[in-house]
């Protein structure tokens, strides 16, 4: 009997330790003395995402490999500090994910100049942009999904950008393995927005992602210059080695002798998705890991998706773990619409004006090969 007792409590131990769950904990304090929290799902299958109220950052993704051993697939740095120190590492960006070029641009014949650097360029919105900042977070839960709600309010002229924009970002863990970002965002004045997440995905959870399998669903990429910046043209893949419409091994194309990748030292260019439809959540990218097993599938209703290889990435960050974080450490997926489009009338528009709401839903499904 008391052995019954014993199994049925263990039992309910462990059901209670694989249950769907959310929770919230104290992560650290920032330097201007802002109170940080960490936000941990965890679905049925085991599968856990922490996420932080700071920048909404991505410091874990556990999932299970083939042999139903556990890695953190996303790179972490090793505490608040850190992040701070890192702009847009692993997290959230806005107003305007990725580059505006021109020292800003013109709308409804008003000229908005942005937070730039040297050469003119702004980048993820500028200094202090949206993974920087520490957003309001509200815990949810329905039926067996889980998640959390971050919410900011960005004020009118911040960085430069026209108009007060009410923001929001929902992570949601379902019991797929799949973890969804829905982003929605408010203006009262004429504006223009680009949000995304600059996760670094590693699926081996160490090392190199040169021998990930890299599918990405695009017959046309835009071009960069010499600032990485979009120079207009919209082109085919095919015939270069930024075409991925097939699997392809990431170390048999960020060395190759081609301008484009000669130019980010890798891969750092925007790709022109195949949609069957505008705004439809369709697959953009399948991201396979023969030694573990895994595999990424990356779905979104944005028309682009920017690869970038980690190609600046030199030894001098450490990891969580205290490992440096070389060249190609990681990859980000992120999805979008296109960089300088405010200065590109030919590619979709990133226009947001009053009483429209801004929505778009990108999703990350994790599984194994058979």
């Amino acid at each position: 009997m008391r052995f019954l007792v014993a199994l049925i409590a263990l039992s309910s131990v462990t059901f209670a330790a694989c249950a769907a769950d959310v929770q919230r904990s104290p992560y650290g304090t920032t330097a201007e003395g802002e109170k940080v929290e960490v936000f941990t799902l965890r679905n049925d299958h085991g599968m856990t995402v922490s996420v932080l109220s700071y920048g909404g950052i991505l410091t874990g993704i556990s999932v299970p490999d083939r042999n139903a051993g556990t890695a953190n697939v996303v790179l972490a740095l090793r505490d608040l500090k850190a992040y701070e120190a890192r702009a847009n590492f692993s997290s959230l960006l806005g107003r305007y994910a990725n580059r505006i070029a021109g020292g800003g641009f013109t709308l409804h014949g008003k000229r908005y100049d942005l937070a730039s650097n040297a050469d003119g360029i702004s980048s993820h919105g500028g200094p202090r942009g949206f993974g920087a900042r520490n957003w309001r977070g509200e815990t949810f839960r329905h039926d067996k999904d889980v998640g959390v709600v971050l919410k900011f309010r960005s004020a009118d002229g911040e960085n430069g950008y026209p108009g007060n924009l009410s923001v929001s970002a929902t992570f949601t863990l379902t019991q797929s393995n799949t973890l969804r970002i829905d982003y929605e965002a408010a203006t009262d004045k004429p504006t223009v927005l680009n949000l995304s997440h600059h996760a670094y995905f590693n699926l081996a959870g160490d090392g190199s992602v040169y021998d990930h399998r890299v599918q990405i669903l695009a017959d046309r990429y835009t071009p960069i210059d010499a600032h990485k910046v979009p120079t207009g043209q919209i082109d085919a893949v095919q015939g270069t080695p930024l075409d991925l419409r097939l699997p392809t091994r990431l170390g048999e194309r960020v060395d190759a002798s081609h301008a484009q990748i000669a130019l980010a030292r890798g891969f750092d260019h925007n790709y022109v998705l195949n949609k069957p439809a505008q705004n439809a959540l369709t697959l953009a990218a399948r991201i396979t890991e023969p030694g573990s097993g895994r595999i990424l599938e990356v779905s979104t209703t944005e028309p682009g998706l920017q690869l970038y290889t980690a190609n600046s990435f030199d030894g001098s960050l450490h990891d969580a773990r205290g490992r440096p974080l070389a060249r190609g450490a990681g990859m980000a997926l992120e999805t979008q619409h296109f960089p300088d489009s405010p200065n590109q009338p030919q590619f979709p528009s990133t226009l947001l004006v009053p009483g429209k709401v801004f929505r778009s839903t990108t999703e990350y499904r994790f599984s194994v090969m058979p």
